[in-house]
């Protein structure tokens, strides 16, 4: 990772944040959380700040913000209705500003979430409150979350990105593309994308750049993966600022809290034990309700201090030759993609339309479709079908050999792991998950 850059606005760099972290040895530990009001919101980023864990600030925003229906968020509060988050353009930049100030955090970095695949006017909000970083990407804020045709949405982040480098230096953009629908989508996938969204930010200007990737079902798969990861967007983007960012398992999650604390600690060991910068938690209350500000001070806690006490076993590693073949699928839908056009603002389009990337269970009109996955014996992602995606050596089986009973097991896979283990008194060490175990128990 290069230098990072300088302060802007009236919070701290997000990118220097981070960099500073990463010189001290620490992982950032970051919540998704959201408020709609300037009170709760405000007293969520101080609560953060405050946390005994290095952390940056979130500010997620609502659902009619994401769609740009800033009329309906205004009633909304207005009207002292619910909203899902934080309506960034209906308080206006000053307003946001203010509560920043006021929460005491204005040496604090903060980024904004938001999920919208036209988000133009949610940058300008952005900016105008003095904030420096964003994320989400031209494919992986489209396809999961809209109907907006690929195209329309790779023209609005085009120009999103444009005016934010253009009005804020070292400004900040994480890609989303390691968390496509949360689950079942195979880790090579998962990496080419947040690299082909990297590519797309610097192609448009940014500079200081993050890659995602959301934890799966099998620790070392994952770990190969942040390793391909690592080593594509150093081939790619090694003339930007740049670091990686782990999401804690984003699909259904253990009911149990104990079972659920667990996922959240092997999520914070993975990233200790691959370097990765930056973890985006999840709490214990995800199955139950909407997390409350304690509910995440308690993750992010809980995460850090597991990532200060993680250690590797063995059982962590890679199969033979699983690092290499996982770099290779990545490297191959790469470079499928950027052969087809030299502007990456077509060649997305042209590879989605090809069938060249291909998200499996995604149903965007833009998709082709035909890509399967299966979670095998072991416990890894596996193509039961790669449609016409330049992937190699996929084991037999076709789309429709994946049933509605199998997709629904392997839905629940992750949240019945660990529920499992944390149910049962009986569990021996090899069955329960390293990070349900004791620091003494993993040695």
């Amino acid at each position: 990772m290069s230098a990072a850059v300088g302060r802007t606005g009236p919070t701290g760099s997000f990118a220097a944040a981070v960099a500073a972290a990463r010189s001290a040895g620490e992982l950032v530990v970051q919540p998704r959380m959201g408020f709609p009001t300037v009170e709760q919101m405000g007293a969520g980023l101080r609560a953060v700040h405050g946390a005994r864990a290095r952390t940056v600030g979130t500010i997620t925003l609502d659902s009619y913000t994401r769609v740009g229906d800033h009329a309906s968020a205004t009633r909304a509060l207005e009207r002292g209705e619910e909203l899902n988050g934080f309506p960034i353009v209906a308080h206006g930049g000053r307003t946001t500003r203010e509560m920043i100030a006021a929460a005491g955090a204005g040496d604090f970095a903060i980024q904004v979430r938001h999920g919208s695949p036209l988000p133009l006017g949610i940058v300008r909000a952005l900016i105008d409150a003095g904030l420096d970083a964003t994320e989400g990407g031209p494919v992986s804020y489209c396809l999961p979350y809209s109907r907006t045709p690929l195209t329309e949405a790779v023209a609005a982040w085009a120009r999103s990105c444009e005016v934010l480098a253009e009005r804020v230096p070292g400004a900040h953009l994480e890609s989303f593309g390691g968390c496509m629908l949360g689950q079942l989508c195979p880790p090579s996938l998962l990496v080419a994308l947040s690299v082909l969204e990297g590519i797309f930010f610097r192609r448009h200007g940014l500079r200081s750049i993050s890659l995602s990737y959301a934890q799966q079902t099998s620790f070392p798969q994952d770990v190969a993966a942040l390793a391909a990861l690592r080593r594509l967007a150093g081939e790619y983007l090694g003339d930007t600022d740049w670091h990686v960012v782990l999401y804690t398992y984003m699909g259904v999650f253990p009911r149990t809290v104990p079972g659920a604390l667990a996922l959240l600690r092997e999520s914070a060991r993975l990233a200790a034990v691959t370097g990765t910068e930056r973890l985006i938690v999840k709490t214990s209350a995800e199955a139950h309700r909407i997390p409350t500000v304690e509910d995440n001070v308690h993750a992010l806690e809980a995460a850090a201090e597991a990532a200060r006490t993680a250690t590797a076993t063995p059982a962590d590693r890679p199969e033979e030759g699983e690092a290499e073949q996982l770099l290779g699928e990545a490297r191959d839908m790469v470079e499928a993609v950027l052969e087809l056009h030299s502007d990456i603002d077509r060649a997305l389009p042209a590879a989605f339309a090809r069938g060249y990337l291909d998200v499996p269970y995604c149903l965007h009109a833009d998709n082709a479709q035909l890509a399967r996955s299966h979670i095998d014996r072991r416990g890894r992602l596996r193509w039961s079908s790669a449609g016409r995606m330049p992937v190699r050596d996929v084991p037999g089986g076709t789309a429709a050999s994946v049933g509605a009973e199998e997709l629904l097991g392997m839905l629940s896979h992750v949240q019945n792991t660990f529920d499992r283990a944390a149910l049962d008194p009986t569990a021996s060490h090899d069955s329960l998950p390293a990070a349900g175990r004791t620091r003494q128990e993993v040695k």
